[in-house]
């Protein structure tokens, strides 16, 4: 029978300080083995969907830490109309941001599928020509995966274009219900479950919060 491993018990004697110190030491060799094993440095795909709030919020957050590195970045924005929002307002102001909003508005707004395939092929050339562009450090393709569920692109030029991508080229993609082959593909993914939104509750979209 093997031996069982007491080791996180409390011990007559120990106090919760102790016993802390000792489980984040275990804690720390743990991470610092997995730091030493991510040797490799690349370009990565992240795909951030689901239901809930903060999908762009989050893509735009690392266009943020992408600026601080002085580093050049592409917004591509699908589906979203040309209401003002705050990120479209700052990150203008950045010459290093070239910032792209191409949608006619969300599919409900427009209700006319040939129109919203136009804008969505129009947004994707111009996603495209900063696929290929290895000046661009992070291209964010906002709300694409809408575009790709409603099939108004074609999926499998999407992936190969991602595929295709210059080596140290980060791509974010957001929206929700992101097909399973662009899951598959990419490097990280986040679903975000909604739990509670106060627009459920009759709370209109709020300057610097949704806008």
């Amino acid at each position: 029978m093997s031996a069982i491993d007491n080791s996180d018990l409390p011990h007559p004697g120990d106090d919760a300080g102790t016993r802390h110190r000792v489980r984040m030491q275990r804690r720390k060799a743990v991470v610092d083995a997995q730091i030493a094993a991510a040797t490799e440095e690349r370009g990565v795909l992240l795909v951030l969907t689901g239901n809930g709030k903060g999908k762009s919020s989050s893509a735009f957050g690392m266009v943020a830490r992408a600026l601080g590195h002085g580093l050049r970045v592409g917004v591509v924005q699908f589906i979203k109309g040309r209401y003002a929002t705050g990120e479209r307002a700052f990150f203008r102001r950045f010459p290093e941001v070239s910032y792209h909003l191409m949608g006619e508005g969300f599919t409900w707004e427009t209700q006319d599928r040939e129109r919203d395939v136009r804008a969505a092929a129009a947004a994707w050339e111009v996603a495209v020509g900063m696929l290929r562009e290895p000046s661009y450090a992070l291209v964010v393709l906002d709300e694409l995966n809408i575009a790709l569920r409603y099939r108004y692109l074609e999926l499998e030029a999407v992936i190969e274009a991602l595929h295709s991508r210059p080596a140290a080229q980060h791509v974010v993609i957001t929206g929700r219900g992101a097909p399973v082959q662009l899951i598959e593909a990419a490097d990280t993914v986040t679903d975000m479950r909604g739990v509670k939104h106060a627009f459920e509750a009759g709370v209109r979209a709020q300057r610097g919060i949704e806008l």
